[in-house]
């Protein structure tokens, strides 16, 4: 039978992970670079043995601007606060309306910087923070910083991972 003293010396507090693009302009440049390919489109037909397909510069200018979001990508971990942490959050935050379990407007900012491990954020920062991003990285910020205290984790299933795997054991 399991000694829940041992267990608890090898329990760790839940972390994840969202990886945001901090720089607008060049995913702007990203996404100029395949507007200008998509507008070169299929039918360019060369009219001499010498002739260049434009497309091919356009091809390396969106490689390269692809390159350069990848590269400007942050990632922001969070860890669970767990019973007691998560506990006073919600009372720190109380929803103003019947049946809200917290405040849409101030609980968000104050579970990501309670819950920010990596980098660690204060308050006042991650307000900073969200005066850069847009509305669609606040949520994924605040989803991830709610999923480490709420959700149950299990084994993620990876379908390309599975598939690769699968390639490898049937040629043995």
């Amino acid at each position: 039978m399991p000694d829940i003293s041992e267990i608890l010396k090898k329990a760790k507090r839940r972390q994840k992970s969202v990886h945001l693009c901090l720089a607008g302009d060049v995913v702007a440049e990203l996404e100029e670079a395949e507007r200008r390919l998509s507008e070169a489109g299929d039918a360019w037909s060369p009219d001499s043995l010498a002739a260049a397909d434009p497309r091919v510069e356009l091809v390396k200018k969106v490689a390269a601007a692809r390159d350069k979001v990848r590269k400007s990508y942050t990632e922001f971990r969070f860890q669970s606060l767990g019973d007691k942490g998560w506990s006073d959050l919600l009372a720190e935050h109380p929803g103003k309306e019947q049946g809200h379990l917290w405040d849409p407007e101030t609980f968000p900012k104050a579970l990501i910087a309670a819950s920010a491990v990596d980098p660690e954020m204060l308050p006042e920062q991650v307000a900073e923070l969200f005066e850069i991003i847009n509305e669609g990285q606040r949520t994924q910020l605040f989803q991830c910083a709610f999923d480490v205290n709420n959700e149950a984790p299990g084994i993620p299933f990876s379908l390309s991972g599975s598939g690769i795997l699968e390639a490898l054991t049937a040629g043995k």
